[in-house]
């Protein structure tokens, strides 16, 4: 799968999840207001929805280069020096989000085993954790593709634009 159908995707997943979090969360003020009822387990499938929305929105932060930055320093580098520090940093955070990653999946793996699920709605949480795993993976490998597209002419025009 190409890079922009990955990224389409994962725009479409995470738009869908902010708008059913917003819906959910508009439904269940107006139960409460007017009719004394919140939504049972809203409060759950927002959270999980939340889960879902950062998780699939990271691999896009990532590959759009949208993380905080320190650029203090950028202006007084040389191009190259600018360049390799890019490469540097996407390698760094591409191996703390695969050590991430591991960690979230022996978590997952725990979790399928002792079949944690939520309070009310008694939905599976597995399932959430193993989709927080891939997406770590997916924004890993973001950073990893920006290693081998990322030329030292790119990275003035971007702090030119900046």
């Amino acid at each position: 799968m190409q890079v922009r159908g990955l990224e389409r995707i994962l725009g479409y997943v995470s738009a869908t999840s902010l708008f059913a979090m917003m819906a959910l969360t508009f439904a269940d003020v107006i139960g409460r207001k007017y009719f004394g009822n919140s939504i049972v387990g809203s409060f759950e499938v927002t959270e999980l929805l939340m889960l879902v929305l950062i998780f699939t929105a990271l691999p896009l932060t990532s590959l759009r280069g949208e993380h905080v930055v320190f650029d203090l320093l950028d202006r007084s580098l040389s191009e190259r020096a600018r360049h390799w520090q890019k490469q540097i940093a996407n390698l760094l955070t591409a191996g703390m989000l695969l050590g991430a990653a591991w960690l979230v999946f022996e978590r997952a793996t725990r979790t399928a085993e002792f079949g944690d699920n939520t309070a009310q709605l008694r939905i599976e949480l597995a399932p959430f954790h193993f989709m927080v795993a891939l997406m770590l993976v997916v924004a890993a490998a973001m950073h990893v593709y920006l290693i081998a597209t990322t030329r030292p002419e790119s990275a003035s025009a971007e702090l030119e634009s900046a």
